[in-house]
Parts: structure tokens; C-alpha cells; sequence
């Protein structure tokens, strides 16, 4: 029996690291000829505040892929470098995947055109290559302020991954099986991974108040699109009749557990904001891997590479 001396009661212990996991993408593959536009039996808004992530989630994680193919030759550890790689192939697989719900949509008469033109203007243009001023320096300035931007957008993918994963009222609401898949798969690999983007940034900037500024910022775009792609949803929405989204319908689902609380997500902000934060505090690694063993979607794929 060891005689070493326990921590004294007022010690900081960090919290256990999770065992490494490598990354590796997952081919999947989804049918939606049989998933309803209300894929949440009677409740459209609940459908639509979560098929915003249909049209946000193809052009951002493209993003995501294209500032990390830059960054690459700013990592000089090869275990994170294996890592970036990996999330490079989740993330690209994400976009695909949702990429593919889009026709589904447009047969089921909504055209989700106009709203993802307005979101690939945003990462293409505004949060694009180009940038105002000239110069080695400041293009260099402009990559670590958006490898911080996906860093704090990862705490809430990661956030919303873990609610996900945990979403048992959807269940027993009856949701479209198919869609629960695609998005407890991508959840899933979003909580496997979530400690990438973070260590990533640490790795080649770390600033502090670098990573406040830029949690501001990806909190207030994330906010607007997402708001405005819940409006567009219900505004275009073919069934006649359906209530305009307020945030009392937001809230109110928050608590039944159909959408993440809003207790939950304010608590989420001091926690990205704590000096000490790392991403290994958000969610299970062990209950995502668990998923990913038994998703439909990820079997398959395993069972297609074998």
C-alpha cells in the first residue's frame, strides 16, 4: 500500500485526461425517402430548429477543413498533427453527410437555396482567405483568429453532441429513427474529437484574450444564423398555418428535453471562458464510442471498408 500523501483538501487536481482515441473518418451512408420534413411527429418547430444544421453544417465544416489545411505546417507535435488529420476526415464526411439531406428537403417542397447562399457567403467571403491587409504578418494574424473561431465553435458542437447523444424525449416522441442516426453519428464523432480544435489552438497561439474575443464572435454568428435559418424554416415551411419561432418556443422545449436547455447552454459559457478549460470536461468519450459501435450508419460503413 503506497504511503504517498493524498491532495491537500484545497488542492487544484486537473480533471483525468480521456484515453487518446485516433480519428478516423466514417463513410456513411443515409435513406431519407422515408423521413418526414416534420421529422418530430407535430412539432415542425422542433424539426426546423435542428434542420437548421442541414444548411449551416455543409459550408462551415468545408471551412473548418480548409483553415486546418493551412495551419498544418504550424504543428511541430505529430500526435496532434495524426489528430488534425483525422478531424479533417470527420469533418469533411459531416459536410457531406448533411449535404445530402438537401434534396430531400427540396422534394418535400422547402428550397433551402436562398439561406445557404447567405451561409456560404459568410464562410467564403467573409471569413475567406482575402483579407484587407497586405503581408505575411497579417495573413498569419487573420489563421490563428479563425483557428481560435472553430475552437470555440467546437465547445458547442461538442455541447450539442453530448445533448444529443442524451436526447431520450425524442425518443419517445416518436422522431425519424434515420435522422436521430445522422445526428447521434455526427454528435458522436463531434464529442470523440472535441478536445482537436482546442488543442490545435493552444498548440500554435493559446492567447487568452484572443479565445474570448473569438467566443464572442462565433457565439453572436452562430446566434444569427442560427435564428434567421429558424425563421426561414417555418416562413417557407409548405404546411399552411404554422406559428412564427419565438425564444418562449425554444425555451419551453428546452425543459421537456426536445431541444438543448437554455440553462445548459448559459452554463456552458463560463466553462469555455475558465482560465483552465479544456474540452476533455465536455461530455463522455466512452459513451460517444459506445454509439459509434452500434450507430446503423457507422456499422455499415465499418463493415463496407472491412
Amino acid at each position: 500500500m503506497s504511503n504517498s500523501p493524498g491532495p491537500a483538501p484545497d488542492e487544484h487536481v486537473p480533471p483525468l485526461m480521456p484515453p487518446h482515441t485516433p480519428l478516423k473518418a466514417r463513410k456513411v451512408s443515409f435513406s431519407w425517402e422515408d423521413t418526414p420534413l416534420h421529422w418530430v411527429p407535430g412539432d415542425p418547430f422542433t424539426s426546423h430548429t435542428i434542420n437548421v444544421l442541414h444548411l449551416l453544417l455543409p459550408a462551415g465544416e468545408r471551412w473548418f477543413v480548409h483553415v486546418y489545411k493551412q495551419v498544418l505546417p504550424y504543428i511541430r507535435d505529430e500526435r496532434l498533427r495524426a489528430d488534425v488529420v483525422g478531424f479533417i476526415g470527420q469533418e469533411a464526411m459531416h459536410s457531406q453527410a448533411h449535404d445530402e439531406v438537401l434534396p430531400h428537403l427540396r422534394e418535400s417542397g422547402l428550397d433551402p437555396t436562398p439561406y445557404t447562399a447567405q451561409v456560404d457567403w459568410l464562410f467564403e467571403k467573409l471569413l475567406g482567405d482575402r483579407f484587407l491587409l497586405p503581408g505575411r504578418r497579417a495573413r498569419k494574424w487573420w489563421l490563428m483568429e479563425r483557428v481560435a473561431v472553430i475552437a470555440a465553435i467546437e465547445h458547442y458542437t461538442a455541447f450539442l453532441g453530448d445533448w444529443i447523444l442524451n436526447a431520450s424525449e425524442l425518443d419517445r416522441r416518436g422522431a425519424d429513427p434515420t435522422m436521430l442516426d445522422l445526428l447521434r453519428w455526427h454528435g458522436a464523432e463531434e464529442v470523440e474529437h472535441r478536445s482537436v480544435a482546442f488543442d490545435l489552438f493552444t498548440h500554435v497561439d493559446g492567447g487568452y484574450r484572443r479565445r474570448v474575443r473569438t467566443w464572442l464572435t462565433g457565439l453572436l454568428a452562430l446566434f444569427f444564423l442560427w435564428q434567421r435559418g429558424v425563421r426561414f424554416f417555418m416562413a417557407n415551411d409548405p404546411a399552411p398555418n404554422l406559428r412564427k419561432p419565438t425564444f418562449r418556443g425554444f425555451y419551453v422545449r428546452g425543459k421537456r428535453g426536445l431541444l438543448p436547455s437554455t440553462r445548459a447552454m448559459v452554463r456552458s459559457v463560463p466553462r469555455y471562458l475558465a482560465r483552465d478549460y479544456h474540452p476533455s470536461q465536455e461530455g463522455s468519450t466512452e459513451q460517444a464510442v459506445a454509439y459509434l459501435a452500434s450507430s446503423p450508419a457507422a456499422v455499415a460503413a465499418d463493415r463496407g471498408a472491412a
